[in-house]
């Protein structure tokens, strides 16, 4: 709605300035020192100045779109020209100057002999028609690359996330899965954080900004659930430091490096620690996840590969040039730091 409002003042604005052209011109004629011929000659400047802002405004709104782009030019040509006639003819037809006072400017003109001065009258129109015309025509068009532009970064990211969604379920059945086969007593404290998290992704996820409480609350369920099902045998440093709720962030933009931390990190048969970290600083909100690196096996669990590239993508689309994304692999660690510039 801003962006609506904006662009209205804009074009408002622009108007003015427009049709203020014709005053200034006068003003700085010799012409005003007749104060007649200068109300006449205002007049239609400004009737003519009037009349090429209408069509501009008839073009971007109705004939580009509805002429142009279905690919109709004939019809779109024909009406263009008929445009350009009657803002060529109206002031003509319109404002007579009165013969009494011995001036006879150039209108309305008829017959042959005054075949040069309509000449001069078409030129005069002509350059604000086309000025008008290409305007118009070229603001259409790069609206249409824009609004195209947007259904195709938003349909790329509903697939992004129909991506991102199916693969926490997997993961998050799978552990309660285990934890009913274990009989553990955690099975359901595990189903109540799961009915949380399923909770965010249907109502919140769809959304292009979320508070950033609602995202921490669904990775705190996440590593709950992941301690509940490794007990002692994963050691997991998760600390939040200096983060205001009303800030706000694009939905499971962070979840995808947490977990492929615990799905490459953790070995009840070896030692796991996984250290996740998040604060915001100066406006940036930083995430470090490290895990090292132990022997696991493929299952059911093993990753495909997307979740990390899917979630730069989103990135690149969601904060371009307002992200850092740094990952460290090594043979015993693998370590992830992202930073994202949040508007407030």
């Amino acid at each position: 709605m801003r962006e609506h409002q904006r662009q209205i003042v804009l074009h408002v604005l622009a108007s003015l300035a427009f049709l203020s052209l014709p005053l200034l011109s006068e003003v700085f004629s010799d012409r005003h020192e007749d104060g007649f011929a200068f109300s006449y000659w205002m007049m239609r400047d400004l009737l003519g100045y009037t009349l090429a802002l209408a069509y501009f405004y008839l073009n971007f709104l109705v004939l580009v779109p509805r002429f142009y782009f279905s690919r109709r030019y004939g019809w779109f040509l024909l009406c263009t020209l008929l445009c350009f006639a009657v803002i060529v003819m109206l002031p003509e037809i319109l404002l007579k100057f009165p013969e009494s006072t011995g001036f006879r400017p150039p209108g309305p003109l008829r017959g042959p002999k005054h075949g040069k001065l309509w000449w001069h009258i078409m030129s005069h129109h002509f350059l604000r028609f086309v000025l008008a015309f290409f305007i118009a025509l070229l603001l259409r068009i790069s609206l249409r690359l824009r609004q195209t532009e947007q259904e195709r970064t938003q349909s790329e990211l509903s697939f992004l996330k129909a991506q991102i969604n199916p693969h926490f379920l997997f993961n998050t059945l799978n552990t309660i899965y285990s934890l009913a086969i274990q009989q553990s007593e955690d099975t359901a404290a595990a189903v109540v954080k799961l009915s949380g998290m399923m909770r965010y992704i249907t109502s919140e996820s769809q959304q292009d900004q979320v508070s950033i409480e609602k995202e921490l609350d669904y990775i705190r369920n996440y590593v709950d659930l992941q301690r509940i099902r490794f007990g002692d045998t994963v050691a997991v440093d998760f600390t939040i430091a200096d983060i205001l709720p009303a800030q706000q962030i694009a939905p499971l933009i962070l979840i995808p490096f947490i977990e492929n931390a615990f799905k490459h990190g953790v070995n009840p048969e070896a030692h796991s620690s996984i250290r996740i970290h998040l604060y915001i600083q100066e406006g940036v909100l930083n995430m470090e996840v490290q895990n090292n690196k132990v022997p696991v096996q493929a299952g059911s669990e093993s990753s495909t590969g997307l979740g990390i590239q899917n979630t730069r993508n989103r990135l690149e689309l969601l904060y371009p040039g307002r992200f850092e994304l740094q990952v460290k692999d090594t043979e015993q660690q693998f370590s992830v730091h992202l930073s994202i510039q949040l508007q407030l």
